[in-house]
């Protein structure tokens, strides 16, 4: 029989940090929201649940589980629900220790995933995006040219999420072999922090996930050595990457989606105008069920391209999809959230102008999760 559901153990994972969610990250986000700041212990906490660290080989201090990208999929949504901003601060280094167990050498591997596998968070960093309104993954400014023991980075990267505190950085770059076949081909370098000619800007301010503390980096002329190059003479499979940052993007957006939806239905049945419930008036009552169609699309397209990743298939096409429609969707359904609550929508006694902003500025991100 064919199963379009999540395993029991995966309910149980689902559960479990929906659970999480509603107590312990739903309560704090408004605060995090208004103080521009995480909450103190917040990262520890999640990092506790060993969402990271189960899923790295036991040779390094892991758990030694198979890493599922469905299962991430379906814990980032999760997470999401509760608050997207701190959903992706807490579980960011992921994104670069999945990258380095997927694409790293065993050296690398030994010199970098034990510092994951600790007690302690990990702050760490994936530095993908660049400050162009015609930014495109596949076509980085960021470059990188060979020199005698090493290579060289030169560019800038923005929205470098927990780019204040990171001891390591994910950096994917342009290398000089793109110029010369006309592809852009797309190589990653792990830079600690303290690199010289590695700048990291005060806090950016951002529309919306204000809670959520993103640097920019300028690198100019970074020198690192041969070994900094992720997979070595191989190097990585950027493709894979990409797919896996979009996928973690639009789990992300469907929990939020999730979450206008689920506080604009109880909203909009004990809401009364001219004697009814505006839940009865029609043009409301076909915008909330216009929140349940979507939301369900936006998560199976999600699965899809989870599903993709888990069976080492070809992700590119269904995490483009994912990621695009979420991106269109996750905007509109925000939007009508806060048509839904009219007035009040705009008021912060409710948390659905705050996810509206978060919509607007998570629509427009890659590189800020992984699964």
């Amino acid at each position: 029989m064919i199963s379009f559901g999540p395993s029991e153990e995966q309910q149980v994972v689902r559960e479990a940090m929906r659970e999480f969610a509603e107590q312990v990250l739903r309560p704090v986000a408004r605060e995090a929201d208004e103080e521009s700041a995480l909450p103190d212990g917040i990262l520890d906490q999640v990092w506790e649940l060993g969402l990271t660290n189960t899923q790295l080989p036991e040779a390094f201090g892991g758990g030694g589980e198979a890493r599922s990208p469905i299962t991430n999929a379906l814990i980032l949504e999760e997470l999401a629900f509760g608050d997207p901003a701190l959903a992706i601060a807490s579980t960011h280094p992921s994104a670069v220790a999945f990258a380095i167990n997927d694409f790293g050498t065993e050296e690398q591997k030994e010199a970098h995933l034990p510092r994951f596998c600790g007690d302690r968070f990990a702050p760490a960093s994936l530095a993908l995006i660049e400050p162009s309104p015609t930014f495109d993954a596949t076509a980085l400014q960021t470059t990188v040219e060979p020199k005698e023991g090493g290579f060289v980075l030169s560019g800038r990267k923005s929205f470098v999420v927990l780019g204040d505190r990171a001891e390591l950085f994910l950096v994917l770059a342009r290398n000089a072999q793109s110029a010369e076949t006309g592809f852009s081909a797309v190589d990653a370098f792990l830079v600690p922090s303290d690199t010289p000619g590695l700048t990291v800007s005060e806090l950016e301010l951002n529309l919306g996930m204000k809670g959520l503390p993103t640097v920019s980096l300028d690198l100019a002329q970074v020198e690192v050595p041969e070994e900094a190059r992720l997979g070595g003479d191989r190097g990585i499979d950027a493709g894979r990457l990409l797919a896996g940052t979009r996928t973690a993007n639009a789990a992300l957006l469907t929990g939020l989606c999730r979450a206008v939806m689920e506080y604009a239905i109880p909203y909009a049945k004990d809401r009364h105008a001219f004697g009814e419930a505006i839940a009865q008036k029609q043009a409301i009552a076909f915008m909330l069920s216009n929140m349940q169609i979507e939301t369900n699309s936006m998560r199976w397209l999600t699965w899809k391209a989870a599903a993709a990743l888990e069976s080492l298939e070809d992700a590119t096409r269904p995490a483009l999809f994912a990621h695009g429609y979420s991106a269109e969707q996750g905007m509109k359904l925000a939007d009508d959230g806060l048509q839904v609550l009219g007035g009040h929508g705009f008021i912060r006694e409710h948390p659905v102008e705050m996810w509206y902003r978060t919509a607007r500025t998570l629509t427009v991100l890659e590189g800020v999760a992984a699964v």
